[in-house]
């Protein structure tokens, strides 16, 4: 009988470890399971491996339908066979490292998936669903339930995204084989040679450019769960290519543009960070935007650009003023977009004081909790219409 194999003062941690890899293949289990093992471990004999089993499959598993993936887990976690690459499996998996020794943690491999012709092995299938698994729960957990490693892998799959933002026409024309606007300069020119009689008609086409993007970003104490993460979003934006102007606000607007240029994230988060005065302070959305209206909005809404607002909606000020400012800020933009993080909350509604104010003057109105949420944005900028959407709220006077 095969015993297992743990070296000394490291079975907590496989114990652990293993639990983890059960949760992330969908099989519920708790704190206390973990300890009852624990517990149950003082009366098995480790030597005695199909009583360890029995003893993990007794206190892990309550479910019938989970006994067919505990097996799968307990045969490939605690075998014995050829070492793995552990530090890579985990950070693959997005599974908090354990300071294991390497070569000591029994987990499977990842494998790419193998041909057509050539049916999958029981440890490929396993390695599959395990980072499948991980990848949509880590794709669909709210922001504000993170931890530090989820974070970090949560970080490296936002620079993955594409973030391309739908070009707006500009004044400007190309040379172009049809098109709806005649280029009678360059039909002279290039029917002079035929001693100015018209044979040929040369076409112009409108010329299309990079649509810019406005970031105001709410980093008060409501939004603290969410700032960080988001500050990583919207660097992401900043290095795509995108012409992009950054924000953040609590009771005070600050412009962040220049922290963001850092290539590092972390350097570039740090910086706003020292850079703001008000973080994690009230809101106060309508004198925030007087400010931006007032003295960033000819500066940075010249070209047509679409406008992301990050808030929770909890507004300190006065509902009269975020109206009006929210109405001036839309007339002057392409687009307005307003990201709520708790708009992906179940039964949520808009009924604080500060989103009845503003979302009459909305054009969109998106969560942003989850990286889901960030792929529906992503896509939703990709197909912009280039023509300003219809709006029918009654403009409020200045």
């Amino acid at each position: 009988m095969d015993a297992i194999e743990v070296p000394d003062g490291q079975l907590l941690t496989h114990l652990l470890a293993f639990g983890y890899v059960l949760r992330e293949m969908g099989v519920a289990v708790s704190p206390g399971q973990m300890l009852d093992l624990v517990t149950a471990l003082r009366y098995v004999p480790l030597a005695q491996r199909e009583d360890f089993r029995a003893a993990a499959r007794a206190t892990l598993i309550r479910r019938r339908e989970d006994l067919p993936l505990f097996e799968m887990a307990f045969a490939f976690f605690w075998r014995t066979d050829a070492p793995h690459n552990d530090e890579q499996l985990l950070m693959q998996l997005a599974i908090p490292q354990l300071r294991l020794p390497r070569k000591q943690l029994r987990l499977p491999q990842r494998h790419a998936a193998p041909p057509p012709d050539q049916p999958a092995t029981e440890e490929e299938e396993l390695a599959l669903r395990l980072a499948y698994s991980s990848l949509e729960a880590l794709r669909n957990k709210d922001f504000g339930q993170f931890s530090w490693e989820e974070v970090q892998a949560a970080k490296a799959l936002i620079r993955t995204l594409r973030w391309r933002v739908a070009p707006r026409p500009s004044r400007r024309h190309r040379p172009a084989l049809r098109g709806v606007r005649l280029d009678l300069h360059r039909t002279l020119r290039e029917n002079m040679r035929y001693g100015g009689e018209v044979l040929h008609l040369a076409w112009r086409a409108t010329q299309y450019e990079p649509r810019p993007l406005v970031v105001l970003c709410d980093i008060s104490g409501s939004m603290e769960r969410y700032a960080r993460i988001l500050l990583q979003f919207v660097h992401a934006l900043s290095h795509r290519g995108n012409s992009v102007e950054a924000f953040v606000f609590g009771t005070r607007l600050t412009r962040i543009t220049r922290q963001l240029r850092q290539h590092d994230v972390d350097d570039a988060v740090d910086a706003v960070a020292k850079h703001v005065c008000d973080w994690s302070g009230g809101t106060r959305i309508g004198e925030v935007l007087h400010t931006f209206n007032a003295r960033w909005a000819r500066r940075v809404l010249g070209r047509g650009p679409v406008v992301l607002l990050i808030s929770d909606g909890w507004d300190r000020g006065d509902p009269t003023l975020l109206s009006r400012e929210m109405a001036r800020l839309q007339r002057t933009c392409h687009r307005l977009i307003w990201l709520n993080p708790l708009l992906g909350s179940p039964g949520y509604a808009p009924l604080t004081l500060g989103m009845q104010a503003a979302l009459p003057f909305v054009d969109d109105f998106l969560p942003i909790h989850n990286l889901v949420s960030l792929e529906q944005l992503g896509a939703t900028l990709a197909t912009l219409d280039p023509t300003r959407p219809q709006r029918r709220q009654r403009s409020l006077p200045l």
